[in-house]
């Protein structure tokens, strides 16, 4: 076992023993049989200037102090470099990678080679910090260190190459992305470039990219679906929670804003231009349409039937607001107080009527002052004449009282 960093620099000899150059890249080219790629060629620095590729069939022995070669100079024939080819410290050294088990982004310190049967091949990418060690020349030190402590290595096979204009971009399989969890992305994605983020988000599904925008602050939201296509984003927008696809499309041009709007679905379009009418840190723009309502007089197993379909469709189900024929707000209750009603006592009988609310036009800070005071996890909102339009919970009503990164760690009291 060997890593490129060790080898990278060392001196070349040609077949009389005569040095020549130095090592300065190692050549690497994808098979689709085989998961970890053979070294194909060489990279040699020649003294007096200039560069040859040379095939590592040319090579007697590339793991040794020194690099001989089996010509002369002159006489080695020349290795002829297609598009995919890897060269090892150009394109994955101090490359980012996706570490899904650790949901962070890494970069690559090294490169580990494995001889088998003469044959030379890549095993692991190094992303631990002994990899700086060993490319500080501090080779010994680094070797005892690792006898002592487990190094941070992921295989070649979990590993995939994507090519970005002229450089290369490091990367685990996008399928291992989807078992993070949303937060986890967005903070992955705020380690990354703008284009980086795209690639990363053109990897997943339609409902995982819905989840992860909903994550990340509106402007960067923003940022990222700039290159997205309108039909990808509209999809992308009916899967958002509908304040938060209105928080998206307030901060696009409004041209596009039109034509996203035009190709959502009709239900969906509709909840979200009512909290795009609202000032945008009021209640009313700060608020999901999607909640649960019910009518007083429903029975607890009727109400529970009921809940249950619309399961899907709401944001939140802890509180369960009960309305009147035409949407007046009478009354609230909580599942624990529907799963010890009796099966056949009406709702109006077991709800609350003393219900803390806000008014559409309030604003942000209002409601976060009222969420606060009353230890709500999500609050009413609405109009003048006490009809029900939407919910603020806790998270939004809050997001301009505390900072983001401790908003985030709020429990999330979905579905």
């Amino acid at each position: 076992m060997a890593y490129l960093s060790e080898i990278i620099g060392r001196p070349v000899t040609d077949l009389d023993g005569k040095p020549v150059g130095k090592l300065a890249d190692v050549i690497v080219r994808p098979w689709a049989e085989f998961p970890h790629p053979l070294i194909e060629a060489v990279t040699i620095e020649i003294h007096g200037g200039g560069t040859r590729y040379l095939p590592f069939a040319a090579v007697a022995a590339l793991l040794s102090p020194v690099i001989p070669l089996k010509y002369r100079l002159e006489e080695t024939p020349a290795f002829e470099l297609k598009e995919d080819d890897i060269l090892l410290s150009r394109d994955v050294l101090d490359k980012q990678i996706i570490d899904t088990d650790g949901a962070r982004v890494v970069r690559v310190n090294d490169v580990e080679l494995i001889r088998v049967n003469g044959t030379i091949y890549v095993s692991n990418v190094d992303v631990s910090w002994l990899g700086i060690i060993r490319r500080m020349g501090l080779v010994g030190l680094a070797h005892f260190l690792a006898r002592r402590i487990k190094q941070k290595g992921i295989s070649w096979d979990d590993v995939e190459l994507m090519r970005r204009d002229q450089s290369m971009h490091l990367r685990v399989p996008a399928e291992k992305l989807h078992d993070l969890h949303p937060a986890d992305l967005a903070e992955i994605m705020s380690d990354l470039n703008k284009l980086e983020s795209g690639q990363l988000l053109d990897s997943l599904d339609v409902k995982h990219i819905a989840d992860t925008l909903e994550e990340v602050e509106p402007e960067f939201q923003a940022e990222l679906v700039e290159h997205m296509s309108n039909e990808k984003v509209a999809d992308v927008l009916e899967e958002m929670e509908p304040d938060e696809a209105a928080d998206l499309l307030g901060d696009l041009p409004k041209e596009r804003k039109e034509d996203l709007l035009a190709l959502m679905e009709q239900d969906d379009a509709e909840d979200v231009r009512k909290l795009m009418a609202y000032p945008e840190e009021s209640a009313g723009g700060i608020m999901t349409t999607e909640y649960a309502s019910i009518h007083p007089d429903l029975t607890a197993t009727e109400a529970i039937q009921m809940l249950r379909g619309m399961a899907d469709e709401v944001e939140t189900m802890f509180y369960v607001y009960v309305v009147d024929e035409a949407e007046h707000l009478i009354g609230t209750f909580s599942l624990n107080n529907l799963i010890f009603a009796p099966p056949g006592q009406f709702v109006s009988d077991f709800m609350t009527k003393r219900i803390i609310t806000v008014n559409l036009t309030d604003d942000q800070e209002t409601v976060a002052q009222t969420v606060a005071k009353y230890d709500l996890i999500a609050i009413p909102v609405v109009d003048d004449q006490n009809r029900l339009h939407g919910i603020v919970t806790a998270d939004d009503a809050l997001d301009k009282i505390i900072p983001t990164a401790w908003k985030k760690r709020l429990p999330r009291f979905y579905r």
